[in-house]
């Protein structure tokens, strides 16, 4: 797909860029495939899940082969508590490494499987370690598993998941990986970083739309499961056993979510699979970076910590800046962009994956610009305050 093509897409449709985690921006090919209605018996259907999952695992790379693929509706956190319920035992107990919303999440889902964990909080600035994480498990024999957040987008943060799971192999636990917006733009490759199982969704890097997620695991794990799961829907293991016997979703399958997908991984390889659309993701939250600074405003992350998925900008403490009309006046010239969800300092955020190239992402800086001058506001500095706080907690 062209750069040009990426750039007419949205308008031709008469459709805001959505600067989101996702849902984002689609191709038109990918809408264009929800059009037919599929039976969810029919061979045709089941082929295509089929399909699905064989590529899926492709962008596993080396080591796939001790994987399978298990996709399963509803949102990506369903198949976050999917991966939680199915594979941490009754009797397990489980470390939780977060750094903003989604890690808190889990440990909050956690509780309510009524499952034992504790929880490593790094706040909104700073990802776990792998020596904290080496730590903890030295302390704490009875943990068994560590939940990891791979990019956490409530800052924008891009984790050191490499570390972490030299750490809890070392220690003889097993890694759980939610990595819900990085799998098609970060690679997660089982021949350089061991895990268990991973998680994400259909409508982030991927970019096709909301529906489903999926989780891909070891066989072993799969097979180790039966039983466990808290849920009836959420079961992996009857899910996986009943795709592996009758081809069929257990349960009402999102038809044409699941033909706009394929859509979109025949893009996603056309594209150079994992490495071409990072290489985008990375150009464009380079592009906006350095315009959005060039304009005043400050990231919430050093740029070490900067994932190409999505960044945070602190909001200027110009009196005459409101977010509420700024996202209003982006909106008007064509760009939904995405609000903070810092517990500390007010923010907001702008994503760069989705159906959007370099070139759109200069029209989003100039589009702040023109909203700033709309706004009145003379300077997209941020309070002093949160800059100090960002130094105290970066030290």
């Amino acid at each position: 797909m062209t750069s040009d093509h990426r750039r007419i897409d949205a308008p031709k449709l008469g459709e805001p860029y959505l600067l989101t985690p996702g849902p984002l921006t689609t191709s038109y090919e990918v809408k264009e495939a929800m059009l037919r209605d599929w039976g969810s018996w029919d061979d045709d259907f089941r082929a295509m899940t089929r399909e699905m999952r064989t590529r899926l695992l492709a962008l596993l790379g080396p080591g796939a082969e001790d994987f399978d693929c298990v996709p399963m509706q509803g949102s990506g956190s369903f198949s976050v508590e999917a991966m939680l319920g199915s594979f941490i035992p009754k009797d397990g107990k489980v470390l939780v490494l977060a750094n903003g919303a989604y890690g808190q999440r889990s440990a909050q889902t956690m509780a309510y499987l009524g499952r034992d964990h504790i929880v490593l909080d790094k706040g909104d600035y700073l990802p776990p370690r792998g020596a904290e994480v080496a730590q903890i498990l030295a302390d704490d024999p009875a943990i068994t598993h560590v939940v990891a957040i791979h990019c956490e987008t409530s800052s924008g943060i891009l984790n050191p998941i490499d570390e972490i799971s030299e750490a809890t192999y070392a220690a003889g636990r097993k890694l759980l990986v939610d990595s819900m917006s990085a799998f098609g733009a970060i690679d997660l490759r089982p021949s350089d970083i061991r895990f268990e199982a991973m998680v994400s969704s259909a409508n982030k890097c991927i970019e096709g739309v909301p529906g489903f997620g999926f989780i891909i695991a070891r066989k072993s794990e799969l097979e180790a499961a039966r039983g466990n799961s808290h849920s009836l829907s959420l079961d992996i293991h009857a899910q996986w056993a009943a795709m592996e016997k009758t081809g069929q979703w257990r349960f009402t399958p999102p038809t044409h979510v699941v033909a706009g997908f394929l859509e979109a991984l025949r893009a996603h390889e056309a594209e150079g699979g994992v490495a071409g659309r990072g290489a985008r993701y990375t150009r464009n939250r380079d592009v906006v970076v350095e315009g959005m600074r060039g304009l005043g405003f400050e990231t919430l992350l050093d740029d070490r910590w900067l994932s190409p998925i999505i960044v945070t900008f602190f909001c200027p403490a110009d009196p005459n800046f409101e977010f509420s009309r700024f996202y209003d006046l982006m909106k008007a010239k064509g760009f939904i962009i995405y609000p903070g969800k810092l517990t500390v300092v007010d923010s907001f955020r702008i994503g760069c994956i989705g159906q959007m190239d370099e070139h759109v992402m200069r029209q989003v800086v100039t589009a702040a610009k023109a909203t700033l001058n709309d706004m009145g506001v003379a300077s997209a500095a941020p309070p002093a305050a949160a800059l100090k706080e960002r130094a105290k907690l970066a030290a």
